[in-house]
C-alpha cells in the first residue's frame, strides 16, 4: 500500500496484508513521527515494510495460475467480516470471492448479519461448515443463508475451498474466513484435523 505525506508519496511501504486496524496503526505511527521528527520518517518508512504479517490474519497463502489471489482470516463476527471484506476490496481488480461458515455453540443472532454482509460486500459468497461442535451444520448454514440466498451452500469445507478457487479468474481475490490458522474441526466433540491454508496449497498445486 502507499502512504502519503504533505510532502511526497511514498509508494509499497505497507504490507498489503495489513488489515484495516493495523493500517490504522500504522498511520497513526506515521503521523506521529512527521509530527515530532520528520527527519526520521524515511527510517519509518522502511520499518514499516519489515514489520511481519501475524498468521491468520488477512495471510496470502498464494495465487492461481491465472492471477487471482488467495487469503485466509480468522475473522467469525460481524465486525470482522465487514473490516475483513472492505480491507480486500481496493486490492481486487475484478470479483471478490469469500468462503465462510459459522460455529456452533456460539451465539446465533450472527449468523444472518454475516450472511447479509458477504451478500453486499462479496460478488461470490461460498457457504460451508466451520466447528459445529454439537449443533446441527446443516441449520447454522442455512441461518447464515437466510441473509444471502444466493450463496452457494457446500458443506465440505475442503470442497467449498476447492470449488471457490476453481472459479475464480483473473484478478479476482478469494478469503477462506473463520479459522484462520486452526488445524481442526470441532465435530461433535472430536477434533478432526483440517487446515485451510493447506487446503488451498494443495489445490493450488493441482491447478499448476
Amino acid at each position: 500500500m502507499d502512504a502519503e505525506t504533505y510532502s511526497d508519496l511514498h509508494s509499497k511501504v505497507i504490507p498489503r496484508n495489513t488489515r484495516a486496524g493495523g493500517l490504522d496503526n500504522a498511520l497513526c505511527a506515521l503521523g506521529l513521527v512527521v509530527a515530532c521528527d520528520p527527519a526520521h520518517l524515511e527510517k519509518a518508512l522502511q520499518g514499516l515494510q519489515t514489520v511481519p504479517a501475524i498468521p491468520g490474519r488477512l495471510e496470502y497463502i498464494g495465487s492461481t495460475p491465472n492471477g487471482a489471489d488467495v487469503y485466509i482470516d480468522y475473522a467469525h463476527t460481524p465486525d470482522g467480516l465487514e473490516n475483513l471484506l472492505n480491507a480486500l476490496r481496493p486490492h481486487t481488480k475484478n470479483y471478490l470471492h469469500v468462503v465462510f461458515g459459522g460455529g456452533g455453540d456460539r451465539d446465533p443472532s450472527t449468523r444472518e448479519p454475516r450472511g447479509r454482509l458477504a451478500k453486499n460486500l462479496a460478488d461470490a459468497v461460498y457457504i460451508t461448515d466451520d466447528n459445529p461442535r454439537f449443533e446441527d451444520p446443516h441449520s447454522i448454514r442455512k441461518q447464515i443463508i437466510k441473509g444471502c440466498p444466493s450463496a452457494k451452500e457446500i458443506p465440505d469445507r475442503a470442497q467449498a475451498i476447492q470449488t471457490a478457487i476453481q472459479a475464480l479468474n483473473a484478478g479476482d481475490s478469494l478469503v477462506v474466513a473463520g479459522k484462520g490458522r486452526e488445524q481442526g474441526q470441532d465435530i461433535k466433540g472430536a477434533a478432526i484435523p483440517f487446515d485451510d491454508a493447506q487446503t488451498i496449497l494443495t489445490t493450488l498445486q493441482e491447478l499448476s
